[in-house]
């Protein structure tokens, strides 16, 4: 079994700010902590194992305040948003929630939020790990925008897994049930502003309630363990076993500024023949035209459990570096090692198999469709 490697601890100051629900988390268990936009972000309580069953089986509630929101307003917000995407949003309606990619002049992906239109000119982007907001102003300021940017006081709780919705519906009401998959209503929980979903970073199913007032944190999250009781619900955090086995992509590891949706599989959400002029359209023409010389996929890992991996590991094909493990972690569903990786597009067939370099020793790789990208 590779090394689980002993984390450090983090300095907690000004610029890693704490979510509203951090000194819950913290009375909850949180036993670890990244930098998410700026952000303190619980990593796991239990463990990270204990954690994923409680998801998989019942429910999990998870601090993801990180989360950050950018909030885009006035005459010109749509124009703005529209610019900001490949994605056609012309029928996106109020109410609705959009995975939009962000690409700069180049075709990189900037950040790949998840978009929620509030009103005709009101929109949030809800942020992966990367400065959208002064992406989102810059672009604003060079197109010479009527336009208002900031971020909001609002902050994500997020209510994962089988059992979700069951507890949300004994929160609000039985009306929770009719809300379609990346759709939202604004609701009030004895008096706190909340904005609530359908969605989520996890292929279980729940839901995010954006909490609209963050002198309400502590409050919610003990709202929502106490009617998460009767279904088993437990603390936890987006799960990094869950996420690979289910091909969900995370920013800042599988994807960068180096990389356009083709090579990661988002080229669904590029829409080149739109009239709208976004940024980055005659570079995704010219890429899509050429075609990608690499691109994600999914990969199992040969031998002993794995415990996932924390920098890049390298593929080689004879000798010669031919990609890179983006993420890995043992499925504890699929009992086998699962990981994501960057290949070059010659070895990205159904059964190729290359060397992957692990700090352990060297493992065979094979292209998989589970995870499916």
């Amino acid at each position: 079994m590779l090394a689980t490697q002993t984390l450090p601890a983090i300095g907690i100051v000004q610029r890693t700010r704490k979510s509203p629900f951090f000194d819950a988390t913290i009375q909850s268990g949180a036993q670890g902590f990244t930098v998410y936009n700026h952000m303190l972000m619980p990593i796991y309580y239990e463990s990270p194992e204990a954690d994923y069953w409680h998801l998989m089986n019942n429910v999990s509630m998870w601090d993801v305040a990180a989360e950050r929101q950018v909030e885009i307003t006035g005459p010109d917000a749509f124009k703005l948003v529209q610019l900001l995407t490949p994605r056609n949003l012309s029928k996106c309606k109020i109410g609705q929630c959009k995975y939009v990619p962000l690409v700069d002049e180049n075709g990189g992906i900037i950040n790949d939020p998840v978009l929620l239109r509030l009103a005709e000119n009101h929109f949030w982007l809800s942020l992966a790990d990367s400065d959208g907001l002064l992406w989102a102003k810059g672009v604003a300021l060079g197109y010479g925008l009527d336009v208002t940017i900031s971020e909001p006081d609002v902050s994500p709780l997020a209510i994962q897994g089988p059992k979700a919705e069951d507890v949300v519906a004994d929160m609000f009401g039985e009306w929770i049930r009719d809300i379609r998959f990346f759709y939202f209503k604004e609701a009030t929980l004895d008096g706190i502003p909340l904005i609530i979903a359908r969605s989520g970073w996890s292929k279980q199913g729940g839901f995010e309630l954006y909490l609209r007032d963050g002198k309400y944190g502590a409050e919610l999250w003990n709202k929502v363990a106490e009617a998460g009781k009767p279904y088993g619900i437990a603390p936890g955090t987006p799960s990094g076993i869950e996420r690979v086995e289910s091909g969900l992509l995370s920013y800042g590891n599988d994807m960068t500024l180096e990389n356009n949706p083709y090579e990661v599989g988002l080229g669904r959400y590029c829409d080149l023949d739109q009239p709208v002029d976004f940024i980055g359209k005659e570079a995704l023409k010219a890429i899509k035209a050429k075609g990608v010389s690499q691109k994600l996929v999914g990969v199992e890992i040969a031998g002993e459990r794995i415990s996932g991996n924390s920098s890049y590991w390298p593929i080689q094909k004879d000798g010669v570096e031919i990609g890179k493990v983006t993420s890995s972690a043992y499925s504890l569903r699929y009992e086998k090692n699962l990981a994501i990786a960057m290949v070059a597009i010659e070895h990205t067939d159904l059964g190729s198999t290359f060397d992957i370099i692990t700090p352990d020793g060297v493992r065979n790789g094979t292209v998989s469709d589970t995870p499916k990208l």
